[in-house]
């Protein structure tokens, strides 16, 4: 798979930068999707560096000093954002 093909998926804008940020050990809102991806990631081909330990709840602690009472829904909605990356993704694998 490359990356134009990606870039068509739903989800997609927070994959790259995830991965980036994951490489250099920043821990954002995109590389904690990731991280909490990563094995389907892996599984679909993806080459990811070692995932943030916690992600999930360190997403939505992050999520919840940006958006407060608003974080639940928020984090719902980027994590069923990233399950259809993956869902579109494996389609194409």
């Amino acid at each position: 798979m490359n990356l134009p093909e990606l870039l068509r998926f739903p989800g997609a804008e927070a994959v790259e930068p995830g991965l980036q940020d994951l490489a250099r050990g920043a821990e954002t809102v995109e590389s904690l999707l990731v991280s909490i991806a990563a094995p389907r990631l892996r599984n679909l081909g993806f080459a990811l560096p070692a995932p943030v330990a916690d992600a999930e709840l360190k997403l939505y602690r992050m999520l919840a000093l940006q958006h407060g009472n608003a974080a639940h829904g928020r984090y719902n909605a980027l994590v069923r954002r990233m399950v259809s990356f993956q869902r579109a993704a494996a389609c194409v694998k």
